[in-house]
């Protein structure tokens, strides 16, 4: 979470105290069944450290979704498509607990509601905070923006890296895996699917 103050933003990392003494407890075990000794200096303060880091990689739990786009839902007579592109994604793969991580590329095209640009990379985080397969999540985003603002379409193209394919299994350090997922005009129209592509494609930003 986020404070104001006179000279903008300052982070403060919020830590629910009892998770973390029993986070603390379980990784302090988890270090002594690895074989370590977890008295020498590197690992004293590890498993305090892993109990906070883990509860922010997984804060998405403790957020909704659909709030964060009602609270920024405004009327708009504009029906062509808003596109977000190249957001940041950093999530931990439920099956291995490993990151994996990449970009989400969303567009949408209102019918009657828009909302607040920044809302959009805030519902990404918000389910990619979690324990995550790339499938469910390419949906869970998906379904939220649809639900939420019922625009004329919404479309979602999600691109990451594996640690649990780099790091272990089959070792493969430059696979990346891409997913999408379409509602409305993005797959009923073809010519409205492609131009999304073409856009998100396109380093117009350049």
């Amino acid at each position: 979470m986020y404070d104001d103050n006179c000279e903008g933003y300052k982070r403060v990392d919020v830590y629910n105290s009892d998770v973390t003494t029993e986070l603390q407890r379980h990784y302090l075990e988890i270090l002594k069944l690895l074989g370590e000794d977890v008295n020498r200096e590197g690992l004293l303060k590890t498993p305090e450290r892993v109990a906070k880091a883990m509860q922010f990689f997984t804060h998405g739990y403790h957020l909704n979704p659909d709030e964060i786009l009602r609270s920024a839902m405004f009327k708009q007579d504009y029906k062509e498509m808003v596109i977000v592109k190249d957001i940041e994604i950093y999530s931990l793969c439920e099956h291995h607990l490993v990151p994996f991580f990449g970009k989400a590329h969303i567009a949408y095209i209102p019918d009657g509601y828009i909302v607040g640009l920044s809302k959009i990379p805030r519902v990404v985080d918000a389910f990619s905070r979690r324990l995550q397969v790339q499938e469910q999540l390419t949906t869970q985003i998906k379904d939220c923006i649809q639900n939420t603002l019922n625009p004329l379409g919404v479309a979602v193209v999600i691109e990451t890296q594996h640690l649990c394919m780099s790091m272990r299994g089959v070792q493969k350090q430059n696979s990346v895996t891409t997913t999408s997922d379409f509602t409305g005009a993005f797959l009923k129209h073809y010519n409205t699917r492609q131009e999304f592509l073409h856009i998100i494609g396109a380093n117009l930003h350049a």
